[in-house]
């Protein structure tokens, strides 16, 4: 007991980081923030260093199998309707002189200051569908998109009141952009498919902390069948 008397409250579980998340989730009396008028789809970071673990083990990540191919799809989805897309990436001068503090805690080859500018760790995957005739496309060198990005004001000239965030970590990059996206006076959507992480309790203990607090979690066939009924 402290001097002040009071006791840890601290709630304490045997449960795995997922089914908390799951436990969350199911609650029907969960308040949500829904929907607005207008969504933009944010993919942030999809990029070889975190998309393609075959190139890059140390550093690359696999959670939904399918997760590119839905990133394609509400991509697609969203720019048939005039819906605006972006797309980031993070990479950093040859010397690292633009990765600050964040990027350059440590210096091995997997390091993120080591994701250089036209490497090919920064390249977009290949699989990806980026129209770049409509699409914006920002590089970036923090873990929110919105950090010195010019995100907010494309945003807000697309009259935007809904983010969809996709892309990864879940724990990292998605997560700083979902709740600078909710700071910023955004509704803020995480489709569970379209997200992804180096490790299963990373990922659903962040996708639970954004559930509570700052973003809806939903299956990506919501985020479709909103897309579908907008008629702008």
């Amino acid at each position: 007991m402290s001097e002040t008397g009071n006791h840890p409250t601290m709630e304490r579980s045997d449960l795995t980081a997922r089914e908390i998340f799951e436990q969350v989730r199911s609650n029907p009396k969960r308040a949500r923030f829904g929907f607005g008028e207008k969504i933009a789809i944010v993919n942030v970071d999809p990029q070889k260093a975190y998309t393609r673990p075959d190139l890059f083990p140390q550093s690359g990540y696999i959670t939904d199998p399918d997760q590119i191919t839905h990133i394609n799809s509400l991509s697609g989805a969203a720019r048939r309707k005039g819906l605006p897309v972006v797309w980031t990436h993070v990479c950093y001068m040859d010397n690292a002189a633009d990765a600050g503090v964040w990027g350059t805690r440590t210096n091995t080859e997997n390091s993120l200051q080591n994701i250089k500018a036209n490497s090919v760790r920064s390249e977009f995957d290949d699989r990806l569908e980026i129209d770049r005739s409509v699409d914006a496309v920002y590089e970036k060198k923090m873990p929110s998109a919105f950090f010195e990005t010019r995100l907010s004001s494309f945003l807000t000239w697309h009259r935007v009141d809904t983010v969809v965030v996709t892309g990864g970590s879940t724990s990292g990059c998605v997560r700083a952009t979902a709740v600078d996206s909710l700071s910023h006076g955004y509704r803020t959507i995480v489709p569970i498919e379209c997200v992804a992480d180096k490790h299963e309790s990373f990922h659903f203990a962040n996708l639970t902390d954004l559930l509570i607090k700052y973003a809806d979690v939903v299956s990506v066939r919501q985020v479709f069948d909103w897309i579908e009924e907008y008629v702008g």
